[in-house]
Protein backbone atom coordinates (compact mmCIF):
# COMPACT_ATOMS: atom_id res chain seq x y z
CA UNK A 1 0.00 0.00 0.00
CA UNK A 2 1.53 3.44 -0.97
CA UNK A 3 2.74 5.37 1.86
CA UNK A 4 0.74 8.90 2.54
CA UNK A 5 2.09 11.79 2.60
CA UNK A 6 3.34 12.75 5.67
CA UNK A 7 1.84 16.75 5.47
CA UNK A 8 -1.28 14.62 5.49
CA UNK A 9 -0.67 12.65 8.47
CA UNK A 10 -0.26 15.21 10.47
CA UNK A 11 -2.69 17.56 9.23
CA UNK A 12 0.20 20.51 8.63
CA UNK A 13 1.30 22.78 5.55
CA UNK A 14 4.63 22.72 4.21
CA UNK A 15 5.10 26.06 5.36
CA UNK A 16 4.59 25.13 9.08
CA UNK A 17 6.86 26.13 12.18
CA UNK A 18 8.67 23.53 13.89
CA UNK A 19 6.55 24.21 16.42
CA UNK A 20 3.27 23.69 14.77
CA UNK A 21 4.70 20.23 13.41
CA UNK A 22 5.20 19.14 17.04
CA UNK A 23 1.95 20.48 18.04
CA UNK A 24 0.25 18.37 15.70
CA UNK A 25 1.90 15.20 16.36
CA UNK A 26 0.96 15.16 19.86
CA UNK A 27 -2.42 15.37 18.99
CA UNK A 28 -2.59 12.92 16.58
CA UNK A 29 0.00 10.12 18.48
CA UNK A 30 -2.75 11.15 21.81
CA UNK A 31 -5.64 10.19 19.37
CA UNK A 32 -4.32 6.77 18.36
CA UNK A 33 -1.86 5.78 21.21
CA UNK A 34 -1.82 1.89 22.36
CA UNK A 35 -3.14 2.79 25.33
CA UNK A 36 -5.97 4.74 24.85
CA UNK A 37 -7.01 1.93 22.13
CA UNK A 38 -5.99 -1.15 23.43
CA UNK A 39 -6.09 -4.00 20.75
CA UNK A 40 -6.81 -1.77 18.54
CA UNK A 41 -3.96 -2.61 15.42
CA UNK A 42 -5.65 0.54 13.00
CA UNK A 43 -4.88 2.82 15.95
CA UNK A 44 -1.27 1.60 16.62
CA UNK A 45 -0.89 1.41 12.76
CA UNK A 46 -1.70 5.37 12.57
CA UNK A 47 0.01 5.88 15.76
CA UNK A 48 3.38 4.77 14.16
CA UNK A 49 2.43 6.26 10.99
CA UNK A 50 2.58 9.69 13.10
CA UNK A 51 5.37 8.97 14.17
CA UNK A 52 7.34 8.25 11.00
CA UNK A 53 6.05 11.55 9.41
CA UNK A 54 7.24 13.49 12.57
CA UNK A 55 10.67 12.21 12.02
CA UNK A 56 11.14 13.53 8.75
CA UNK A 57 9.14 16.79 9.76
CA UNK A 58 10.82 17.61 12.46
CA UNK A 59 14.73 17.17 10.95
CA UNK A 60 15.24 20.52 9.01
CA UNK A 61 17.44 18.14 6.19
CA UNK A 62 14.99 15.16 6.32
CA UNK A 63 12.42 17.50 5.65
CA UNK A 64 14.21 19.04 2.69
CA UNK A 65 15.08 15.85 1.21
CA UNK A 66 11.09 14.87 1.91
CA UNK A 67 10.18 18.45 0.03
CA UNK A 68 12.22 17.92 -2.73
CA UNK A 69 11.93 14.24 -3.92
CA UNK A 70 9.10 12.94 -1.63
CA UNK A 71 8.75 9.28 0.13
CA UNK A 72 11.36 8.27 -2.41
CA UNK A 73 13.94 10.56 -0.60
CA UNK A 74 13.36 9.67 2.57
CA UNK A 75 13.09 6.19 1.96
CA UNK A 76 15.16 2.96 2.01
CA UNK A 77 17.30 0.23 4.05
CA UNK A 78 18.28 0.30 7.76
CA UNK A 79 15.68 0.98 10.52
CA UNK A 80 13.20 3.10 8.62
CA UNK A 81 15.68 3.80 5.92
CA UNK A 82 16.55 6.79 4.48
CA UNK A 83 15.54 9.06 7.39
CA UNK A 84 12.19 7.18 7.51
CA UNK A 85 10.53 5.70 10.73
CA UNK A 86 8.32 2.93 9.56
CA UNK A 87 10.84 0.09 10.81
CA UNK A 88 10.52 1.68 14.26
CA UNK A 89 8.62 -0.10 17.07
CA UNK A 90 6.88 1.17 19.88
CA UNK A 91 10.18 1.23 22.27
CA UNK A 92 11.84 2.87 19.15
CA UNK A 93 8.96 6.21 19.48
CA UNK A 94 8.77 6.20 23.21
CA UNK A 95 12.51 6.23 23.70
CA UNK A 96 12.97 9.00 20.54
CA UNK A 97 9.52 10.94 21.07
CA UNK A 98 8.79 10.68 24.69
CA UNK A 99 9.86 14.20 25.83
CA UNK A 100 6.87 15.47 22.62
CA UNK A 101 4.62 14.33 25.11
CA UNK A 102 5.61 15.52 28.58
CA UNK A 103 4.65 13.60 32.30
CA UNK A 104 2.17 16.03 33.03
CA UNK A 105 0.01 15.33 29.35
CA UNK A 106 0.42 11.54 29.89
CA UNK A 107 -0.22 12.17 33.33
CA UNK A 108 -4.28 14.23 32.82
CA UNK A 109 -4.79 11.95 30.49
CA UNK A 110 -4.07 8.46 32.07
CA UNK A 111 -3.76 9.42 35.35
CA UNK A 112 -0.19 8.01 36.06
CA UNK A 113 -0.68 4.58 33.93
CA UNK A 114 0.99 2.61 31.98
CA UNK A 115 1.58 5.32 29.42
CA UNK A 116 3.43 7.55 32.03
CA UNK A 117 5.43 4.58 32.45
CA UNK A 118 6.43 4.37 28.81
CA UNK A 119 6.65 8.04 28.72
CA UNK A 120 9.16 8.11 31.52
CA UNK A 121 11.29 4.88 30.98
CA UNK A 122 14.87 4.96 31.32
CA UNK A 123 16.76 6.22 28.39
CA UNK A 124 20.09 3.62 27.21
CA UNK A 125 23.05 5.01 26.76
CA UNK A 126 24.35 8.02 24.58
CA UNK A 127 23.20 8.21 20.83
CA UNK A 128 26.04 7.51 18.51
CA UNK A 129 26.81 10.61 15.99
CA UNK A 130 25.78 10.26 12.64
CA UNK A 131 28.34 9.69 9.48
CA UNK A 132 28.58 11.21 6.13
CA UNK A 133 29.96 9.26 3.05
CA UNK A 134 30.31 10.21 -0.25
CA UNK A 135 28.63 7.74 -2.81
CA UNK A 136 29.95 7.78 -6.57
CA UNK A 137 27.09 6.56 -9.24
CA UNK A 138 27.43 5.69 -12.82
CA UNK A 139 25.07 7.68 -15.41
CA UNK A 140 23.85 4.13 -15.93
CA UNK A 141 23.30 2.89 -12.69
CA UNK A 142 21.51 6.77 -11.99
CA UNK A 143 19.29 5.64 -14.60
CA UNK A 144 18.40 2.30 -13.47
CA UNK A 145 18.53 2.80 -9.58
CA UNK A 146 20.88 0.41 -8.33
CA UNK A 147 21.76 -1.15 -4.71
CA UNK A 148 25.16 -0.64 -3.20
CA UNK A 149 26.85 -2.33 -0.60
CA UNK A 150 29.55 -0.26 0.98
CA UNK A 151 31.88 -0.23 4.24
CA UNK A 152 31.83 2.27 6.87
CA UNK A 153 34.32 2.07 9.21
CA UNK A 154 32.55 3.37 12.23
CA UNK A 155 31.93 2.73 15.97
CA UNK A 156 30.05 -0.56 16.31
CA UNK A 157 28.69 -2.58 19.20
CA UNK A 158 31.27 -4.31 21.56
CA UNK A 159 30.93 -7.76 20.95
CA UNK A 160 32.52 -8.93 24.56
CA UNK A 161 29.99 -6.58 26.47
CA UNK A 162 26.90 -6.70 23.81
CA UNK A 163 27.32 -2.83 24.47
CA UNK A 164 26.61 -2.44 28.25
CA UNK A 165 30.08 -1.26 28.92
CA UNK A 166 30.35 -3.49 32.09
CA UNK A 167 32.93 -5.98 32.43
CA UNK A 168 30.45 -8.94 33.74
CA UNK A 169 26.45 -9.02 34.24
CA UNK A 170 27.46 -8.61 37.87
CA UNK A 171 29.31 -5.31 37.17
CA UNK A 172 25.60 -3.88 36.68
CA UNK A 173 23.97 -2.28 39.49
CA UNK A 174 20.54 -0.50 39.75
CA UNK A 175 21.13 3.71 40.52
CA UNK A 176 20.80 4.42 44.29
CA UNK A 177 20.08 8.44 43.50
CA UNK A 178 17.02 7.13 41.33
CA UNK A 179 16.15 3.29 42.39
CA UNK A 180 16.37 2.18 38.66
CA UNK A 181 14.02 4.71 36.88
CA UNK A 182 16.11 7.28 35.45
CA UNK A 183 14.40 10.26 36.78
CA UNK A 184 14.01 12.02 40.14
CA UNK A 185 11.00 13.60 41.35
CA UNK A 186 11.06 16.55 43.31
CA UNK A 187 8.00 17.84 45.30
CA UNK A 188 7.58 21.82 46.23
CA UNK A 189 4.51 23.20 48.24
CA UNK A 190 3.20 26.13 47.01
CA UNK A 191 0.34 28.52 46.97
CA UNK A 192 -1.32 26.23 44.52
CA UNK A 193 -0.59 23.43 46.55
CA UNK A 194 2.29 20.81 45.45
CA UNK A 195 3.90 20.81 42.74
CA UNK A 196 6.16 17.75 41.11
CA UNK A 197 9.14 18.48 38.80
CA UNK A 198 11.09 15.51 36.76
CA UNK A 199 14.59 15.70 36.16
CA UNK A 200 16.97 13.07 34.33
CA UNK A 201 18.75 11.41 37.20
CA UNK A 202 22.66 13.00 37.36
CA UNK A 203 24.27 10.30 38.49
CA UNK A 204 23.20 7.73 36.03
CA UNK A 205 22.63 10.29 33.33
CA UNK A 206 19.26 8.82 33.21
CA UNK A 207 20.12 4.64 31.97
CA UNK A 208 18.74 3.99 35.43
CA UNK A 209 22.09 1.61 36.31
CA UNK A 210 25.46 2.58 36.57
CA UNK A 211 29.17 0.43 35.73
CA UNK A 212 30.84 -0.65 38.80
CA UNK A 213 33.84 -2.50 36.71
CA UNK A 214 34.40 -1.54 33.25
CA UNK A 215 34.51 -3.83 30.14
CA UNK A 216 38.64 -4.48 29.46
CA UNK A 217 37.19 -4.29 25.03
CA UNK A 218 35.88 -1.27 24.91
CA UNK A 219 37.06 0.47 28.04
CA UNK A 220 33.16 0.81 29.62
CA UNK A 221 32.06 3.00 26.28
CA UNK A 222 29.90 -0.32 25.12
CA UNK A 223 31.68 0.29 21.31
CA UNK A 224 34.44 -0.13 19.40
CA UNK A 225 35.88 1.16 16.24
CA UNK A 226 35.55 -1.60 13.57
CA UNK A 227 33.73 -1.75 10.14
CA UNK A 228 30.25 -2.65 8.51
CA UNK A 229 28.87 -3.61 5.10
CA UNK A 230 25.43 -1.83 4.56
CA UNK A 231 23.68 -2.08 1.68
CA UNK A 232 21.70 0.54 0.30
CA UNK A 233 19.12 0.88 -2.11
CA UNK A 234 19.68 4.28 -4.32
CA UNK A 235 16.28 5.07 -6.46
CA UNK A 236 16.32 5.77 -9.69
CA UNK A 237 16.83 9.39 -11.12
CA UNK A 238 18.80 10.68 -8.06
CA UNK A 239 21.45 13.58 -8.86
CA UNK A 240 24.50 15.29 -7.92
CA UNK A 241 24.29 16.57 -3.95
CA UNK A 242 21.35 14.67 -3.22
CA UNK A 243 21.63 13.20 0.48
CA UNK A 244 20.43 10.33 1.50
CA UNK A 245 19.86 9.33 5.17
CA UNK A 246 20.18 5.68 5.99
CA UNK A 247 18.64 5.76 10.58
CA UNK A 248 20.76 3.74 12.53
CA UNK A 249 23.47 2.97 10.35
CA UNK A 250 25.56 6.24 11.84
CA UNK A 251 28.02 5.58 14.89
CA UNK A 252 27.16 3.11 17.68
CA UNK A 253 25.88 4.68 20.70
CA UNK A 254 28.05 4.60 23.57
CA UNK A 255 26.52 2.10 26.38
CA UNK A 256 23.89 0.26 24.11
CA UNK A 257 22.14 4.06 22.88
CA UNK A 258 20.78 4.46 19.43
CA UNK A 259 22.86 4.42 16.46
CA UNK A 260 23.14 7.39 14.78
CA UNK A 261 22.43 8.08 10.90
CA UNK A 262 24.63 7.33 7.69
CA UNK A 263 24.09 10.32 5.50
CA UNK A 264 24.42 8.94 1.71
CA UNK A 265 26.26 12.27 -0.07
CA UNK A 266 25.03 11.70 -4.22
CA UNK A 267 28.19 11.70 -6.47
CA UNK A 268 27.80 11.65 -10.26
CA UNK A 269 30.78 9.95 -12.35
CA UNK A 270 31.27 12.28 -15.31
CA UNK A 271 30.37 10.20 -18.39
CA UNK A 272 33.27 10.13 -21.59
CA UNK A 273 30.82 11.57 -23.36
CA UNK A 274 27.40 12.39 -22.19
CA UNK A 275 26.32 15.43 -20.31
CA UNK A 276 23.68 15.83 -17.81
CA UNK A 277 21.24 18.70 -17.83
CA UNK A 278 18.70 17.88 -15.24
CA UNK A 279 16.12 15.10 -16.42
CA UNK A 280 17.80 15.50 -19.98
CA UNK A 281 21.01 13.90 -21.75
CA UNK A 282 23.37 16.06 -23.89
CA UNK A 283 25.24 14.69 -26.93
CA UNK A 284 27.48 16.67 -29.05
CA UNK A 285 27.57 14.89 -32.65
CA UNK A 286 31.00 15.48 -35.00
CA UNK A 287 29.47 15.14 -38.40
CA UNK A 288 31.52 15.15 -41.44
CA UNK A 289 31.09 17.97 -44.09
CA UNK A 290 29.92 15.04 -46.57
CA UNK A 291 27.72 13.28 -44.29
CA UNK A 292 26.01 16.48 -43.43
CA UNK A 293 25.51 17.03 -47.10
CA UNK A 294 24.24 13.65 -48.41
CA UNK A 295 22.93 11.89 -45.19
CA UNK A 296 23.50 9.31 -43.34
CA UNK A 297 22.58 7.18 -40.45
CA UNK A 298 24.92 6.94 -37.41
CA UNK A 299 25.40 5.09 -34.63
CA UNK A 300 25.13 7.51 -31.00
CA UNK A 301 25.37 6.39 -26.94
CA UNK A 302 22.57 6.32 -24.83
CA UNK A 303 22.86 5.90 -21.19
CA UNK A 304 21.27 2.57 -21.74
CA UNK A 305 23.22 1.35 -24.88
CA UNK A 306 23.62 2.82 -28.46
CA UNK A 307 20.86 3.72 -30.64
CA UNK A 308 20.62 4.46 -34.57
CA UNK A 309 19.43 8.04 -35.71
CA UNK A 310 18.81 9.21 -39.65
CA UNK A 311 20.59 11.95 -40.39
CA UNK A 312 19.20 13.90 -43.18
CA UNK A 313 20.57 15.35 -46.01
CA UNK A 314 21.35 19.50 -45.74
CA UNK A 315 21.55 18.85 -42.11
CA UNK A 316 23.21 22.45 -40.49
CA UNK A 317 25.73 22.46 -37.52
CA UNK A 318 23.60 23.54 -34.54
CA UNK A 319 20.90 21.16 -35.19
CA UNK A 320 19.28 19.32 -32.37
CA UNK A 321 17.93 16.39 -32.85
CA UNK A 322 15.71 14.60 -29.56
CA UNK A 323 15.41 11.21 -28.46
CA UNK A 324 11.88 10.96 -26.34
CA UNK A 325 12.50 9.27 -22.78
CA UNK A 326 16.06 8.34 -23.30
CA UNK A 327 17.16 10.96 -19.93
CA UNK A 328 16.58 10.26 -16.61
CA UNK A 329 13.61 9.48 -14.67
CA UNK A 330 12.33 11.76 -12.15
CA UNK A 331 13.08 10.46 -8.72
CA UNK A 332 9.65 10.96 -7.34
CA UNK A 333 7.44 10.88 -10.72
CA UNK A 334 6.62 8.99 -13.46
CA UNK A 335 8.08 11.26 -16.05
CA UNK A 336 11.38 11.00 -18.08
CA UNK A 337 14.10 13.18 -19.51
CA UNK A 338 15.02 13.16 -23.41
CA UNK A 339 18.12 12.98 -25.40
CA UNK A 340 19.27 15.90 -27.09
CA UNK A 341 21.69 15.30 -30.06
CA UNK A 342 23.30 18.49 -31.31
CA UNK A 343 25.21 18.95 -34.29
CA UNK A 344 29.11 20.00 -35.01
CA UNK A 345 29.83 19.66 -38.67
CA UNK A 346 33.43 18.37 -38.67
CA UNK A 347 36.09 20.85 -40.61
CA UNK A 348 38.66 19.06 -41.88
CA UNK A 349 41.97 20.58 -41.17
CA UNK A 350 44.89 18.72 -43.30
CA UNK A 351 44.19 18.57 -46.90
CA UNK A 352 45.70 17.23 -49.89
CA UNK A 353 46.85 19.01 -52.64
CA UNK A 354 43.86 16.86 -54.72
CA UNK A 355 41.28 17.75 -51.68
CA UNK A 356 42.09 21.21 -51.85
CA UNK A 357 41.91 21.17 -56.05
CA UNK A 358 38.36 19.59 -55.74
CA UNK A 359 37.31 22.15 -53.43
CA UNK A 360 38.42 25.13 -54.94
CA UNK A 361 36.29 24.40 -57.80
CA UNK A 362 33.59 24.34 -55.74
CA UNK A 363 33.99 27.41 -53.06
CA UNK A 364 32.42 29.71 -55.55
CA UNK A 365 29.72 27.38 -56.43
CA UNK A 366 26.13 28.98 -55.46
CA UNK A 367 24.85 26.06 -53.59
CA UNK A 368 28.21 26.39 -51.28
CA UNK A 369 27.49 30.14 -50.24
CA UNK A 370 25.44 30.29 -46.80
CA UNK A 371 21.61 31.12 -47.56
CA UNK A 372 19.98 30.21 -43.73
CA UNK A 373 15.92 29.56 -44.37
CA UNK A 374 14.01 31.63 -42.30
CA UNK A 375 12.01 29.17 -40.76
CA UNK A 376 15.35 27.49 -38.98
CA UNK A 377 15.66 28.28 -35.40
CA UNK A 378 18.34 30.97 -34.16
CA UNK A 379 21.04 30.22 -32.10
CA UNK A 380 19.25 31.13 -28.82
CA UNK A 381 16.16 29.16 -29.82
CA UNK A 382 18.16 26.62 -30.17
CA UNK A 383 19.92 26.68 -26.40
CA UNK A 384 16.63 27.49 -24.91
CA UNK A 385 14.85 24.05 -26.77
CA UNK A 386 17.88 21.93 -25.03
CA UNK A 387 17.19 22.96 -21.45
CA UNK A 388 13.58 23.12 -21.81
Amino acid sequence: MAKRDYYEVLGVGKSSSTDEIKKAYRKVAMQHHPDRNPGDKAAEEKFKEAAEAYEILSDADKKAQYDRYGHAGVSGNGRGGFGGGGGMNMDDIFSQFGDVFGDDLFGSFFGGGQSRGRSQQRSRGVRGSNLRVKLKLTYEEIAKGVTKNIKVKKHVGCSTCSGSGAKDKGSVQTCGTCNGSGQVRRVQNTFLGQMQTVTTCPTCNGEGTTVTAKCTSCKGEGRVYGEETVSIDIPAGVQEGMQMNVSGKGNAGERGGNAGDLIILIEEEPHKELHREGLNVAYELHLSFTDAVFGTQIEVPTIDGRAKIKIPAGTQGGKIFRLKGKGFPAVNAYNKGDQLIQVSIWTPQNLSSEEKAALEKLKDSTNFKPHPDKTDKNFFDKIKEMFS
